[in-house]
């Protein structure tokens, strides 16, 4: 796998993760169970945005202190914004500048230091994420399967289970995905691969429903920037 997939991949499951689960609703009753604030989110949800706190952990190493646990290996910080259906942008800050876009049709991987613009299509890679909960005009529960979870951290915790598809060409990315839900917002999204690899996203600032620019979702590369067209 190249590192522009293996980011693009992190980067498209967690941004359309997260900001597929803002919505109008944010006076839902704490009593209420998660999975009931999620699918309100997801019906209700037009447009958000917002700051991100974004972390990729690993268990310690052998000669590590195993008591402090999971151990950050990579934080990035940033703002999003998306508009249903199928518009998004991550806009990483800190600590490099990074931006991925889309307009439901193609995705864009914009790398300020290295002064290069990614074009693909955006159909096969969202459906392989967690695209469906922002991106389908369906029902939540047609592509997953909602589990209620514990109360941690103050929150209650939502898993994500993918329904199978024989259709699909590719295995969904993560192999585990749950919504921490604190007085009707999401405030954190935990990400689990195959492999173990945990990412942990944390939200604030949301603004939910806000008026966008009809070119919110447009980027065009300045000039002299490689450009490069996968299929």
């Amino acid at each position: 796998m190249t590192l522009y997939s293996s980011c693009l991949k992190i980067a498209v499951s967690i941004a359309i993760s997260i900001t597929s689960l803002l919505a109008t609703n944010i006076v839902c009753a704490q009593s209420e169970s998660g999975a009931e604030q999620l699918r309100q989110f997801v019906r209700n949800s037009k447009t958000a945005e917002g700051e991100f706190v974004q972390q990729q952990l690993r268990a310690p190493k052998a000669n590590e202190p195993q008591e402090k646990g999971l151990k950050v290996v990579r934080e990035t910080r940033g703002n999003f914004v998306f508009q249903r259906p199928g518009r998004f942008v991550w806009d990483t800050q800190k600590p490099f500048e990074q931006k991925l876009i889309t307009d439901g049709k193609q995705i864009i991987l914009w790398d300020k230091d290295l002064n290069q613009a990614t074009f693909r299509s955006a159909g096969q890679v969202l459906a392989t994420t967690p695209a469906a909960i922002l991106f389908g005009e369906a029902s939540l529960d047609q592509n997953f399967d909602l589990l209620e979870g514990e109360e941690r951290l103050g929150m209650k915790w939502v898993a994500l289970v993918p329904k199978k598809n024989p259709n699909a060409k590719n295995e969904p990315p993560y192999t585990k995905i749950s919504v921490g839900m604190s007085n009707g917002l999401p405030k954190a999204l935990e990400l689990i691969d195959g492999l173990g690899s945990v990412v942990l996203v944390t939200l604030d600032k949301i603004v939910i429903n806000v008026n966008l620019p009809a070119n919110r979702f447009s980027f065009t590369p300045p000039a002299g920037a490689e450009v490069l067209r996968l299929n």
